[in-house]
């Protein structure tokens, strides 16, 4: 039966009609139920890395319930994909929706780059749960970025929420350990008690329960940065008990990376837990020499049986709060401590030294440092422009106008950081052991958002990756691309259902152009969306038809297990 067969059909009779829809993919189906909608014509790229072919795909429900030569008439609706690639949804392994879908829960920038699923809370923070120390203060502070009443303590209330308000697309939860963290001890530094970490490993283990898929890490952020390592040991040993993902962005994406790198590996070899290292970079032209020897780190690890990936973005930038110069010892405490320390002149000097010093490490400079968002209206003129810029309107020094923006926005300032080098991300986007993470989140050029120029990977990430990295650049083929959006994220975050054409698998498709697609959106202009996906199916429904959103919503929240 090992022949080279082309699209036909079979005759009945004999083995070959018996097995033919099981063993061939390219058969004709005589005898399936009628679709709800049949994709034909299409150029399918299965999500698995393997070469792609030309058939046609079934779906009744949200469901693929057949894939191979289909007659159209079954079919309530017939989409023609001719031209067209067919391949599962985009899986975003590296996602901050988990606040923002609130206010956009059509998850326009998402959508409408192919993504049909998200993996969200990463980086240590986390929307739930949402209780303890300081709880009414975060609760009210998310009530604003998110514009709706937060009305959630735990995990599954959280799920119930975003259950009730209806989204696009589907979303995959990471508890935050800074979050649980901070619910029991607040931003300190300081080791936990006894009783302390025993309520963090119950609230993760909760949260496990009602369906989060792991636990994320934000170790350059408070209180990540306060949190040692035995103690993320501990919790990622319930994750690894409970077949979860273990999601960091480690210690120091710069002159420390490899120790960082490490300490990532450690705990997972002590753990037994899926490690993923978010956004792998080295940031700050000082560092770039040591991107080659932190993926050798990783490949060792992988020889040696620790469960490690990465991710990472399609830019040159990164993108975070302008409290990242900061040094850890000024951010301990929160925000009312941090402006105490700014109001005292000798601390405030040390802090404006540091903020210096950081800022030459990387990006390299104040005029490579580019403000995204303020809270205030009065600041928003700022946004765009870099701390050069804004130091030479405001005639102050660079580190003292920054320093101005952070009092004045008690920390919420957004910032693009053009930190790394052109050929180390494409050395770590073509590596086998990477998948794509956009770092990026559910908005729309409206409301609050459109008054911010976020980071272009919040719109671009998934098409960039097909239009000038695999296109353009021929870092990979179009299967090796797809897999890195589709089963390889699925896979890591142990999303089971998804990330793949076959049989039995949910329909989140994109149909997409492999010649037209392409992201529009860019650092100057960065609420645009991609051009070139025509078509994209959530469960089965059309969220994206013929370009367009169809203000549809048939996303769910995914539970583990």
């Amino acid at each position: 039966m090992a022949r080279n067969i082309g699209r036909r059909d079979f005759v009945n009779g004999g083995v070959t009609a018996a097995l033919g829809a099981a063993f061939y993919p390219f058969s004709r189906i005589r005898t399936t139920p009628s679709f709800d909608l049949v994709i034909t014509n299409g150029t399918i790229l299965d999500g698995t890395g393997g070469p792609s072919w030309h058939g046609d795909l079934g779906l009744l429900g949200d469901t693929i319930t057949a894939i191979g030569s289909i007659d159209p008439q079954q079919a309530g609706r017939v989409l023609d994909a001719s031209g067209l690639h067919v391949a599962p949804g985009f899986i975003d392994i590296h996602s901050h929706s988990d606040q923002t879908i609130f206010a956009y829960p059509t998850a326009d920038s998402r959508v409408r780059q192919g993504i049909t699923t998200e993996v969200t809370g990463n980086c240590g923070s986390s929307a739930a749960p949402l209780e303890g120390v300081g709880a009414e203060r975060r609760r009210a502070d998310l009530a604003e970025d998110a514009g709706v009443p937060v009305t959630w303590n735990g995990v599954a209330s959280y799920f119930d929420t975003l259950d009730q308000l209806g989204l696009s697309i589907n979303q995959a939860f990471l508890i935050g350990q800074g979050t649980i963290r901070r619910n029991v001890a607040g931003l300190e530094d300081r080791l936990l008690t006894a009783d302390e970490l025993g309520a963090v490993v119950r609230a993760l283990e909760q949260g496990m329960d009602e369906g989060a898929f792991g636990l994320s890490t934000g170790l350059e952020y408070a209180p990540g940065m306060f949190t040692p390592t035995d103690e993320i040991v501990a919790l990622a040993s319930v994750v690894a008990r409970r077949g979860g993902l273990y999601a960091s962005h480690i210690r120091d994406e710069e002159a420390a990376l490899l120790e960082a790198v490490d300490e990532a590996i450690q705990i997972g070899r002590r753990s037994g837990v899926r490690v993923e290292i978010a956004h792998f970079k080295a940031a700050g032209r000082a560092n770039w020499g040591k991107q080659r020897a932190a993926l050798n780190l990783v490949e060792a690890a992988r020889r040696d049986g620790v469960q490690v990936l990465a991710d990472a973005y399609p830019y040159t930038a990164y993108s975070t709060s302008l409290t990242i110069f900061l040094p850890a010892w000024a951010r301990a405490g929160g925000w009312l401590r941090l402006k105490q320390r700014l109001d005292d002149a000798a601390e405030r000097a040390r802090i404006r030294a540091d903020l210096i010093a950081q800022v030459a490490m990387s990006p390299g400079g104040f005029d490579r440092v580019v403000i995204t968002s303020t809270r205030s209206e009065e600041n928003r003129v700022v946004v765009g422009q870099s701390l050069d810029e804004i130091a030479a309107s405001w005639q102050l020094d660079p580190a003292d106008a920054a320093l101005k923006l952070i009092l004045e926005e008690e920390g919420n300032v957004g910032m693009v950081g053009h930190g790394m080098s052109a050929g180390n991300v494409e050395m770590v986007l073509s590596h086998p052991l990477v998948m794509i993470g956009s770092d990026g989140r559910s908005v729309a050029p409206t409301g609050k958002a459109a008054e911010t120029k976020p980071h272009p990977r919040y719109y671009g990430t998934c098409a960039r990756v097909l239009a000038h990295y695999c296109r353009e650049r021929q870092l990979f083929d179009l299967p090796a691309a797809v897999r890195k959006m589709t089963s390889m994220p699925a896979d890591q975050a142990g999303i089971r259902d998804r990330g793949r054409i076959a049989r039995g698998k949910k329909a989140d498709l994109v149909v997409f152009s492999a010649e037209q697609v392409k992201d529009q959106a860019t650092f100057a202009d960065p609420h645009r969306f991609a051009s070139g996906i025509e078509y994209v199916l959530v469960n089965g429904k059309l969220v994206v038809d013929g370009g367009s959103h169809t203000g549809g919503r048939p996303g769910q929240v995914l539970r583990k297990g």
